[in-house]
């Protein structure tokens, strides 16, 4: 890249900012009037790859929101959420079954593939024309949408009851929060996502330099 206002940038997103967070610290040091946006939303909680695209790159947006990922995290077991992850509303507890690592580790392999899914109801996927994420946040019902979602490899990592760690590869428009109230429905005993992190898209990995600091441009690549 020769100059810090065209191309694709990097970066390993801190827990607790939301991508429109990181895109803006960036705009803020870029030239006013340059252009910046992101190859697919993380959520506040999740940290690790995010793609930002600046300049003429923003044209490339579509691009790579379709290109495949890896993710790494847990879910605990045992818990509901509103939101699908542990930052939310406690809605049903209960108890977690005995489980060895062989079980979990087949249940993991037995849910690869494709699948239709709910989306969790805090989302950034719009519902006549407004996020649903909107419609939670105001209290208000919405029908359920689903869309299907697939998973071309899930491994377990660790297992210590009520926490599953988990590695997993997908194709895009896959909500790790869905995958993770499945293997609560599938167990009989609920289950939240509790932490995640995008190690990957595609050919671009987290950069090896630390979290997030608007002031280096030194992950850039060639738009």
């Amino acid at each position: 890249m020769t100059s810090p206002d065209e191309g694709l940038l990097l970066v390993d997103k801190p827990s607790g900012w939301t991508s429109h967070d990181v895109v803006a610290a960036l705009r803020r040091r870029l030239p006013k009037g340059v252009k910046v946006g992101h190859s697919g939303t993380l959520d506040p909680m999740a940290t690790g790859l995010l793609i930002l695209l600046i300049g003429p790159a923003t044209k490339r947006a579509s691009e790579l929101q379709g290109l495949p990922k890896v993710y790494s995290g847990t879910i605990r077991l045992g818990v509901e959420t509103d939101t699908a992850d542990i930052t939310g509303k406690v809605l049903r507890e209960a108890a977690v079954p005995s489980l060895s690592a062989e079980a979990l580790a087949a249940l993991f392999t037995r849910l690869v593939g494709k699948r239709i899914l709910p989306v969790p109801r805090y989302a950034a996927v719009k519902l006549g024309g407004k996020p649903l994420y909107k419609y939670a946040r105001a209290g208000q019902e919405t029908p359920e949408v689903k869309r299907e979602m697939e998973v071309t490899s899930w491994e377990l990592t660790s297992w210590e009851a009520p926490e599953a760690g988990f590695r997993l590869a997908c194709a895009s428009g896959v909500y790790v929060r869905s995958l993770a109230e499945l293997v609560g429905r599938e167990l009989g005993c609920g289950a939240t996502l509790s932490s995640l992190r995008r190690e990957s898209i595609a050919g671009f990995r987290v950069p090896e330099t630390g979290p997030f600091d608007p002031k280096s441009y030194t992950h850039a690549l060639p738009a």
